[in-house]
């Protein structure tokens, strides 16, 4: 592949998983579509040490440019800035005309929310988040913090470095001048085309497909093909020179031959075909969970125009609200328990009913890590979705843990929609 590129994720809060790095993958897809490779993504707390180490390592990988997040604040952790100016050679100074534009943006923050600070401790962390190093581009503020392209310095050798804000709206908001300034178009000028497919297979397992790509080994040269079997779902990822595209082709009908039964997407998510399919067939839907305690329905209200097929749902942990709310007969929870299948289409069809939605989904079971029995053990678990065509029913035995049981649940109902909506393999 062409030019390459390293990342380097700062924040202590980040290292330890306090909070989720966005900017990572983020970034890695923006430079994949430019047709830059990205060979790692580094994760360093906030500590002078550690980025130094960071970028010296990401420089002896030989990458056109290392692309930074995060620690450009005015407290006294962050630090990139001025890391980022010593690493290139490039001491930092205060840029007054930039000081006075984020002072500018601090008191109009402020005014807006009503914040009151002292000036004087205002002044100090505007002034440092006005330190440039020498000879750096800046670009503009989406926030307070602005962005730095720094090359470096006249005589030395090295890849430039871009220093983005650390909170993605600020870092997204600024990638397409951070892109298209003069340095970074100069480090990544040798780039090429990097294509990328994807493939999602429903119930294959990795080593199935494992055994048939040793076997056609030799026809997938040029090709960087990675798996991900994540809750029942096989996701293949391959990456390719568009001077690969014939041998990609021999793989993508092969994947369609071999695994024809359990293919589903040739692109798009899980959720993606469901959203597509509620749209396309005009159906409504609402949900009754229990066990998963509305996660189904957050998952499928989480994309924007979904209001437009997802009524409502009912979260019915008790006997007496899945009684009183979705009419589920005392006789059915008497006999079966609330953990059955019975009450799982009860449920469907008490959510469909008091929604007036063309599909309803029905979700009870045993998500642990106590109140399991003989009978019915932790990770047991009954789905049921009901249809203008009918209901499609699942029981299932889930290992691991709460979390686990209730993720894998609310896929398996996903699945049973996407098999309602648009058909492919049966969930």
């Amino acid at each position: 592949m062409g030019t390459r590129a390293g990342i380097v994720v700062t924040g202590t809060e980040v290292l330890t998983g306090r909070v989720i790095d966005r900017n990572g993958p983020w970034l890695a897809e923006q430079l994949r579509q430019l047709g830059v490779d990205v060979g790692h993504v580094v994760v360093v707390g906030d500590r002078t040490e550690d980025l130094q180490a960071a970028l010296t390592f990401l420089t002896g990988t030989g990458v056109g440019l290392i692309i930074t997040s995060g620690g450009l604040g005015p407290t006294a952790d962050d630090l990139t800035a001025e890391v980022v100016g010593s690493f290139q050679g490039r001491p930092s100074a205060p840029d007054p005309a930039l000081e006075r534009r984020i002072a500018d943006i601090v008191e109009r923050l402020m005014a807006r929310r009503g914040w009151k600070a002292d000036p004087e401790a205002t002044a100090a962390g505007v002034r440092k988040q006005a330190q440039v190093p020498a000879g750096a581009t800046v670009l503009a503020p989406v926030g307070t913090a602005p962005g730095l392209v720094v090359p470096p310095a006249e005589g030395r050798t090295g890849p430039t470095v871009l220093v983005l804000p650390g909170p993605p709206a600020e870092l997204q908001g600024m990638w397409t001048a951070a892109v298209t300034s003069e340095p970074v178009e100069r480090a990544i000028a040798g780039r090429e085309e990097l294509r990328q497919q994807t493939v999602r297979l429903w119930g294959t397992l990795e080593a199935q497909l494992a055994a048939t790509m040793r076997e056609h080994e030799a026809e997938l040269a040029g090709l960087e093909i990675t798996t991900c079997l994540r809750e029942g779902e096989l996701e293949i990822v391959t990456r390719f020179a568009p001077s690969a595209q014939p041998a990609y082709d021999r793989f993508g009908a092969l994947l369609a031959e071999t695994y024809g039964d359990t293919l589903f997407s040739t692109g798009p998510t899980l959720d993606d075909l469901v959203a597509q399919g509620f749209a396309a067939r005009g159906l409504t839907v609402a949900t009754a969970e229990s066990c998963t305690g509305g996660l189904l329905a957050g998952r499928l209200t989480e994309r924007a125009g979904s209001s437009e097929w997802v009524l409502g749902g009912v979260v019915a942990y008790a006997n007496s609200a899945k009684k009183e709310l979705l009419d589920v007969p005392a006789a059915v929870l008497e006999e079966h328990g609330a953990v059955s299948a019975e009450v799982a289409v009860a449920l469907a069809d008490g959510a469909r009913a008091r929604f007036g939605a063309d599909v309803g989904v029905g979700i009870t079971g045993v998500a642990g890590p106590g109140g399991g029995t003989a009978e019915k053990p932790v990770g047991t678990v009954h789905i049921c979705v009901a249809g203008p065509d009918g209901r499609q029913a699942r029981a299932l035995r889930l290992p691991g843990s709460r979390r686990v049981v209730r993720d894998r649940s609310v896929t398996m109902a996903m699945h049973l929609l996407r098999a309602m909506l648009v058909g492919g393999p049966p969930a």
